[in-house]
């Protein structure tokens, strides 16, 4: 029978994954017939366009910006669910565009698992909950015999807070904050190390969010697991993150240390983000909402996408996209950060 998961050590300094130059465009034209008559050409959507991050082992690296941005195709790109149309995913070393079958990305799948945005719709409801969470233990022939596999799927099911007893009942039978520990359970079953969590509490309550986050940061803790998080809640975000990146309209406008991105944030839509959290110790310091509506990414503005919305653009904004520049700990990509033209952002959090 296999033995409980134990915490892994950091192998030296490399991160577990980087990615570079990350693009995904989705072609969404009309059909040819209809282009053909209307005159039109084709429309690309420029889901994610060119990023580049990294994430540390036993470390969680969260993505945030508003719907739409981008967040959840990088999340899929991650994992493999979608083929990059440019750049490089790099996991532990290997370029996941290499592994060109099954067998050979095999192994890197049971590294690396998915928790999902809704629990009401990511488990199957006709299927009991220890079926559920032994899926990846038999996909992955991880456990041959029967018995075996139900003990190990009990261990599950109390590792994430739930009873091993469990496993007799159907998803309906639980609430939302449970179905999501069974989802952690069933991402948990392949004894990955690294977990793409893609919004998994933005579906409950804020109560059962806060008791689902300190669940996740304590199996953490016990199994040296590395997160990929995905989110749009700053306060969640906030809650859990080692390192934060701020994602606008495809591209990656800043990322940093969590306490260098809350307290100190350098490009303008993460210091409009912030604005957007609630003053509940009302420090009486000025706030700006972030204006406008996020533009289309089929017909994105020139130049710096937040150009339109930004209250520092200038003409070089419009005209230039901004290069990475190195921030505290991080990156930065902002016209206005590198000529000096931001006031002090004094404590934003």
């Amino acid at each position: 029978m296999a033995e409980a998961v134990q915490a892994r050590q950091p192998e030296g300094d490399a991160p577990l994954l980087r990615v570079r130059g990350l693009a995904k465009h989705f072609d969404v034209s009309p059909p040819f017939v209809t282009r053909a008559l209307q005159g039109g050409g084709r429309s690309i959507l420029r889901a994610v366009d060119g990023i580049d991050f990294e994430i540390e082992r036993g470390k969680t690296f969260s993505l945030v910006g508003e719907s739409g941005c981008g967040k959840s195709t990088v999340a899929r790109l991650v994992v493999g669910l979608y083929k990059p149309t440019e750049g490089h995913v790099e996991f532990d070393g290997v370029d996941l565009a290499s592994l060109a079958t099954r067998k050979a990305m095999e192994p890197v799948r049971k590294r690396m698992q998915m928790i999902f945005q809704d629990p009401f719709a990511s488990l199957n409801p006709r299927w009991r909950v220890a079926d559920i969470v032994a899926e990846p233990i038999r996909t992955h022939r991880l456990i041959d015999d029967s018995r075996d596999v139900l003990h190990r799927v009990g261990e599950l099911l109390e590792q994430v807070r739930l009873s091993a007893r469990d496993g007799e009942k159907f998803p309906h039978e639980f609430s939302g904050g449970q179905r999501q520990r069974i989802s952690i359970a069933r991402a948990l079953a392949s004894n990955p190390e690294f977990l793409v969590c893609d919004e998994p509490t933005s579906a409950l309550d804020v109560s059962v969010q806060a008791q689902v986050l300190n669940l996740m940061k304590d199996l953490q803790r016990e199994l040296g697991l590395t997160y990929f998080f995905i989110s749009h809640d700053m306060a969640v975000v906030y809650h859990i993150s080692d390192y934060v990146g701020v994602m606008y309209l495809g591209r990656l406008v800043e990322w940093a240390p969590a306490e260098e991105v809350f307290h100190n944030p350098q490009h303008p839509y993460t210091r409009l983000l912030l604005d957007a959290i609630p003053d509940l110790e009302m420090t009486g310091r000025p706030r700006q909402a972030v204006a406008g509506e996020v533009p289309s990414p089929i017909h994105p503005p020139s130049g710096c996408h937040f150009h339109p919305r930004c209250p520092f653009a200038s003409d070089r904004c419009r005209a230039e996209v901004p290069p990475s520049l190195p921030r505290t700990g991080g990156q930065v990509a902002c016209h206005a950060v590198e000529e000096g033209r931001m006031p002090d952002a004094g404590n934003s959090a």
